[in-house]
């Protein structure tokens, strides 16, 4: 073969180095093609055999080996970032570094970079012993220099083996355990236990039950405080588990906070909340937190200009929600927002799916243990069913429903009681009285809306009333007292701001 062709083959065209004939003048190895200095030894005869302007290459401080970034980067095994800050920190050039190593300059500025790593462990303990880190923090065992595993030379590679091969098999397991060690050592520690973990599931479990009667003010900071401390224990080391049951938990909190933003009337927080709630629900692998998230997507957009996203919000839902409250729940979105945009034979349709849901079993996707806002009980299945109903002008329905919704919420336990909801049951039954012709009972009824504090009017109360507003406005209507009363009354109503405090309803 002709040298152009070789180089060719090589490499070598433009003027790059072809592999070298060169040999190392002791142990008469064939040199690399990256070994271009001056004298004519590999890297370990280099180390062992320094000539005179190795000798004078400068060493690693001591006090570099104290540094924590330094021992973060031993503990990882991150040979890149450990060469980049022992140079930084002894001021060392890449070449020096190189000298001392007995790596070139080229492959060490590949290492640096992340274009090359060291893998094999005899080239990583003498990378390490080169630079002569203490052994207390070596994190590879070092070599066994009484009983090692030496390369086989050219000769001897393919030659059959000539005698016992125990004591090298017995070295080969002690490093493999030593490598395995250090592993081990380098995932155990974790900077959360069952205790921690514990406590978070029962302050979320508070606040989600605190939050559909409560003020919001003091849930909504204590809500932004438990995110943080669990994003900052996320972006810790733990196990595997744990890393789950922390995205899960920081999941579900960025839920409620995506419910608060939406009963404040912010839809942009909102959203925001819940990509990161979905995020985290994938890194845990929950099926059913990702469900619940979506669902609670739908309901965002379904108080929106957005129908039709709600929509296909609702579908991505009913696809992954377990048999229970969390598929309940997700039809009940779906045929409400279906009825609102004017779709009443899918709201139909998905209403006809709510009802069988209700009679499939349930299935326990470990949101049910918060309560709360994370629950679907039969009282908002027919607060939903009576908001529906009367989107449809199902008037008889919507009735029946609207009331046993309010009557439930009125007789159950006062920490299930949720002040938003009850409100807008009364609104629907507003909304089938005027449909009716009872506008009278309808002034009687608004006015017990209106009675409420600032901080119990939620946003969605606003988007009602806007609703009702143009009811009453009808022309059907125009001269009658009560109609003209109910528009006086709706006409200002004043909502929630960001900065009031609010009980939340969904």
């Amino acid at each position: 073969m002709s040298a152009e062709i070789n180089a060719f083959v090589n490499g070598a065209e433009g003027g790059c180095n072809v592999v070298s004939d060169r040999r190392c003048r002791t142990c008469d190895c064939r040199l690399s093609r990256y070994n271009t200095g001056p004298v004519d030894l590999c890297g370990p005869c280099a180390r062992e055999n320094p000539p005179a302007e190795v000798e004078d290459a400068r060493t690693v401080p001591a006090h570099v080996w104290s540094e924590p970034d330094v021992q973060e980067a031993l503990r990882a095994l991150d040979f890149g970032q450990l060469s980049r800050l022992v140079r930084q920190r002894s001021g060392l050039r890449q070449d020096d570094l190189a000298r001392i190593t007995g790596l070139s300059q080229g492959y060490l500025s590949q290492l640096e970079s992340g274009a090359r790593r060291l893998t094999h462990l005899d080239k990583s303990q003498a990378f390490l012993a080169a630079l002569d880190v203490p052994a207390a923090l070596l994190p590879i065992a070092a070599p066994d220099t009484t009983d090692g595993i030496t390369a086989p030379s050219a000769s001897t590679e393919h030659s059959p083996a000539t005698s016992d091969p125990g004591p090298d098999l017995n070295a080969l397991a002690a490093d493999a355990a030593a490598t395995s060690s250090a592993f081990a050592d380098l995932i155990a520690p974790t900077n959360i236990d069952t205790n921690a973990l514990e406590e978070f599931r029962f302050t979320l479990a508070r606040i989600a039950t605190d939050y559909v009667h409560a003020p919001l003010f003091p849930l909504f900071t204590e809500l932004i405080s438990v995110r943080d401390e669990l994003f900052s224990k996320l972006q810790g080391r733990q196990r595997p588990q744990q890393s789950r049951e922390l995205f899960m938990l920081a999941g579900t909190t960025c839920l409620l906070l995506a419910h608060a933003s939406q009963n404040l009337g912010d839809q942009a927080s909102a959203m925001t909340q819940i990509r990161t709630a979905r995020t985290c629900a994938e890194q845990a692998d929950h099926t059913g937190l990702l469900a619940w998230t979506l669902g609670t997507a739908a309901l965002i957009t379904e108080w929106s200009p957005q129908g039709r996203m709600s929509l296909r919000l609702a579908e991505q839902a009913a696809a992954l929600a377990p048999p229970g409250e969390s598929r309940i729940r997700v039809a009940a979105i779906e045929a409400r927002t279906a009825a609102r945009i004017g779709d009443h034979e899918r709201a139909r349709t998905a209403l006809d799916r709510m009802r069988r849901a209700m009679d499939d079993p349930p299935r326990d996707d470990d949101l049910g243990q918060f309560g709360g806002l994370l629950t679907f009980p039969s009282a908002k299945q027919d607060y939903y069913l009576g908001g529906t109903y009367t989107l449809l002008g199902q008037h008889q329905q919507a009735q029946h429903h609207a009331t046993t919704a309010i009557e439930a919420y009125r007789e159950g336990p006062q920490e299930e009681r949720s002040y938003g909801d009850e409100a807008l049951a009364q609104l629907d039954l507003i909304t089938v009285g005027i449909h009716r012709g009872n506008l009278d009972e309808a002034v009687a009824a608004l006015h017990h809306i209106l009675s409420l504090p600032p901080e119990m009017r939620i946003r969605q109360l606003g988007n009602a009333m806007e609703r009702l507003g143009a009811l009453v406005r009808r022309p059907e209507l125009k001269g009658s007292r009560a109609a003209g009363e109910l528009a006086d009354l709706i006409r200002g109503y004043q909502v929630i701001d960001g900065g009031t405090a609010l009980p939340s309803g969904r």
